[in-house]
């Protein structure tokens, strides 16, 4: 019943994220990146899941690649979006191409609270420094987190539950729960989820997220270690200066325009 996180999850995550605004958030990062004098034509979706924001990425004209840790993920990503080409990696580690002459792109994203499966900042500060290793001259990373709140106050009421249909049409039913745990600072998820099946029998599985919430004081740093030559932190949708009370930060943080 129990499995890592992203494995069993896969299978029903687009019917339960059936909501979540893809679309808005690529025209966000897109508004962002013009406005700021680039028009990205290719670009690379970190930590992509099963494809939601990279099929925005495609549909807005850019040449696209995907990575994402979960085979299970990158699976359905495939099937949603088979001309994208995909990679499995870790965000900390990952390489495209040559160690010496990686793969770069004009954007990289990652998005949806990806970066705070990291629970560290050390291993934050890797994932920030191999997105800036695959970034072009003046290109742009554009990224969320979770803050500290956050983290600590994610749902109203502590959970979240639901009804959803899965694209085979197999009814979901999932209840999430969360707590932050003050002696680790995380917050943790326990995501259950009730399959049933055609037979009119039911899938039950359990998978356990844990995340670290990071605040703009904890995030300029690292990007400063990462190498880039400056960077922006708002909030969606308007850029806004966040506050105390920011639940979710965005970053907007460019490569030096020469190496």
């Amino acid at each position: 019943m129990q499995h890592p996180p992203f494995t069993a999850l896969a299978a029903v995550y687009d019917a339960i994220m059936a909501d979540v605004e893809y679309d808005a958030w690529a025209d966000f990062i897109l508004s962002y990146a013009r406005d700021g004098g680039l028009t990205p034509r290719t670009a690379l979706d970190l930590a992509c899941g099963t494809g939601g924001l990279t099929r925005e990425l495609v549909v807005a004209g850019l040449e696209v690649m995907g990575l994402d840790a979960s085979a299970e993920m990158l699976r359905l990503a495939r099937e949603r979006l088979p001309r994208v080409p995909f990679e499995q990696g870790d965000l900390r580690t990952f390489t495209l191409g040559q160690p010496a002459d990686p793969a770069r792109f004009d954007l990289v994203t990652c998005v949806f609270d990806s970066l705070n499966n990291l629970l560290t900042p050390g291993d934050l500060g890797q994932a920030l420094t191999r997105a800036a290793a695959h970034l072009r001259p003046g290109g742009l990373l554009a990224c969320d987190l979770n803050t500290r709140l956050g983290v600590r106050e994610l749902w109203e009421g502590d959970a979240i539950e639901g009804l959803a249909t899965a694209p085979n049409g197999q009814e979901v039913h999932y209840h999430w729960s969360h707590h932050h745990d003050p002696d680790t600072d995380l917050g943790v998820v326990q995501a259950f989820c009730r399959v049933l099946e055609d037979s009119g029998e039911s899938r039950e599985f359990v998978e356990t997220h844990r995340e670290r919430g990071y605040d703009p004081a904890d995030v300029a740093p690292l990007l400063s270690a990462a190498g880039f030559a400056r960077w922006e932190i708002v909030e969606y949708p308007d850029y806004a200066d966040p506050g105390p009370e920011t639940p979710r930060i965005w970053v907007f943080a460019w490569a030096a325009e020469s190496r």
